[in-house]
């Protein structure tokens, strides 16, 4: 090993502790130009009973707070647990929004203190997924707030196939003026987004940008037998010239020796719980649509058909013309077999 790999958290915030490091990491994913940058603590006591919650990596920048988390393997509360990060972000905002005060009509000298929430700033929460792709082949995913009306929009099957597209544009037209509406600052919502880079996706689909340095360089150290020539290419800059003699193994301790061979043994034994769970979770929920079918009258062997057409991800449509069966009842299969 000539380095250390660098998605285990130890040494990705030994990384990420240099402001140059994360400053361009943001900067090139992102593609913009950072003039104001601050670091942020990462452990913050987040409920009355001291419940501390810790990131693997938060800054300010201009407009925006951000959190850089390093997912590993394959965890089934991923969704949730990386929602609850990114509505911490916005909330741990709350130590610093400068105080107001609001004055009673008629009643002279008598007001009442408010958090300014105006002054509340988007925030863009980074998940660095390692090994899953949540079952997409982008190099990345951009959740945001959007109105309800929007999903509406897309999922809707019958306007999407009525041959009069002038009835679709004018549902569009419909969406825009909603999503468009700045009134109170409403634009604010879809400023926050909480984005998963997939690094898997990433090296495989080579796109010519910036940010694919970052994770072919990381999925190099992921090799227990790397070598000095396999990051020969990044002699030229600056940045990954630090980052590799920060990683280097000769500057690596004991204790980091130590924490590397207990982090594999680790996720290799939690890899294989994971995997046990989800593999045992799919097959239930193959065995619950099956059933579900047949008591939506569906013969089992066509029911069987139906969630092997869904594994193989067809969509409801396709499946639909192939099977002759309605929309409702595919989808109340879909639903519970997951």
């Amino acid at each position: 090993m000539y380095l250390a790999p660098l998605n285990y958290d130890r040494f990705f915030r030994k990384i990420f502790a240099d402001e140059k490091i994360s400053r361009r990491f943001l900067e090139d994913f992102l593609d913009v130009r950072i003039d104001e940058f601050q670091f942020l603590k990462e452990r913050n006591l987040v409920t009355n009973d001291a419940s501390v919650v810790e990131f693997d990596f938060r800054c300010k920048i201009k407009n925006a707070y951000v959190i850089i988390d390093m997912q590993q393997w394959y965890k089934r509360d991923i969704a949730q647990r990386f929602f609850l990060y990114h509505s911490l972000n916005s909330g741990l905002q709350l130590e610093n929004l400068p105080i107001k005060r609001f004055a009673f009509p008629g009643k002279p000298g008598k007001s009442k203190p408010s958090k300014d929430y105006r002054e509340l700033e988007p925030v863009l929460t980074l998940i660095w997924m390692v090994m899953d792709t949540l079952n997409f082949t982008n190099d990345y995913i951009c959740y945001l707030m959007a109105p309800e009306m929007v999903l509406d929009f897309l999922k809707n099957d019958k306007l999407w196939h009525e041959p009069d597209i002038k009835e679709l544009l004018e549902e569009r037209k419909k969406v825009l003026e909603v999503v468009r509406n700045d009134t109170r600052n409403l634009d604010f919502l879809p400023k926050n987004r909480l984005v998963f880079m997939f690094q898997k996706n990433i090296v495989h689909n080579q796109l010519l940008k910036k940010y694919l340095n970052w994770f072919e360089f990381a999925e190099k150290t992921r090799d227990e037998n790397n070598e000095k020539d396999d990051f020969a290419k990044y002699k030229g800059d600056e940045i990954f010239l630090e980052m590799i003699r920060r990683l280097r193994r000769d500057e690596l301790t004991e204790e980091d020796f130590a924490y590397i061979e207990d982090e594999k043994r680790t996720w290799e034994e939690v890899d294989r719980l994971e995997r046990g769970i989800y593999e045992d979770g799919k097959k239930d929920g193959e065995k619950l649509g099956i059933e579900k079918g047949e008591k939506l009258g569906i013969e089992k062997g066509q029911a069987e058909i139906i969630i092997s057409m869904i594994k193989h991800g067809m969509d409801i449509e396709s499946i639909a013309k192939v099977t002759g069966l309605s929309h409702s009842k595919l989808e109340e299969i879909m639903k519970i077999s997951g």
